[in-house]
């Protein structure tokens, strides 16, 4: 099966899905990424004394790193402004999502869950974008992909270093998927790609908070119990 991961920065899809990716490309799976930002306007620039367009390459080539470790079949990077999704015109970021989805043809779309998990509008805008684009390439496309999976996490009694996180209930998560060490390390590995960020990973408590269990949400579908694989019932787990 293949899967395109869509998110707004560089170090999103290691900051939790990381291990499910992992898992996908293990099994044989073919893995996808697109993230609409280089993320140079992190605050964290300012510890090196770093220009948006600086920070931008940096992490771009951090990215590039990251796509090698976890042995993402594809990534594509775009250059669009990083905390500036919300004035963008939307038709324009939907245009964007449409010809790259149309391009990979995936069998199964994830992005963030509503609550964005930091809450971050660049990850608000991001669901929004790709939600409504899947809903539309479902109405006019034979090859559309079949699920929108949104990435979340499940309750847990320990916090998410200093951050405040959003999470999803049990009632709205429908796949938990399992991880093994071997998928733990690779995510491990991914994040220390990210060499400029490593104070805030660790702040962050990203592996110890995701743990051996990565969350999903299916958007218009339900599973109860949860489904373990994000490709149950369409032809291939």
């Amino acid at each position: 099966m293949r899967v395109l991961y869509i998110f707004p920065h560089p170090d999103d899809e290691s900051f939790g899905p990381a291990p499910a990716i992992a898992s996908q490309i293990r099994r044989g799976h073919e893995v996808f990424l697109l993230t609409y930002t280089r993320g140079g306007a992190t605050k964290v620039r300012h510890d090196y004394g770093y220009s948006i367009e600086q920070m931008g390459k940096v992490r771009f080539e951090e990215m590039l790193d990251v796509a090698k470790v976890l042995s993402l079949t594809g990534m594509k990077v775009l250059d669009l402004p990083d905390s500036g999704l919300k004035e963008m015109d939307p038709q324009v970021l939907e245009e964007i999502t449409e010809e790259h989805i149309r391009t990979i043809q995936p069998d199964v779309i994830v992005t963030y869950a509503v609550h964005g998990i930091s809450g971050f509008h660049d990850h608000l805008v991001s669901h929004a974008i790709v939600k409504r684009v899947f809903c539309k390439l479902r109405k006019e496309w034979d090859r559309a992909p079949k699920r929108l999976a949104l990435f979340t996490l499940a309750p847990t009694d320990m916090e998410g270093g200093k951050f405040r996180l959003h999470t999803s209930n049990d009632e709205e998560i429908d796949c938990a998927v399992p991880v093994l060490p071997g998928d733990i390390k690779k995510a491990a590995g991914a994040l220390d790609c990210y060499r400029t960020y490593q104070n805030v990973i660790r702040e962050a408590k990203v592996l110890e908070r995701t743990g051996d269990t990565i969350y999903f949400e299916f958007f218009q579908e339900e599973y109860m119990p949860h489904v373990s694989c994000l490709f149950h019932d369409l032809g291939s787990e």
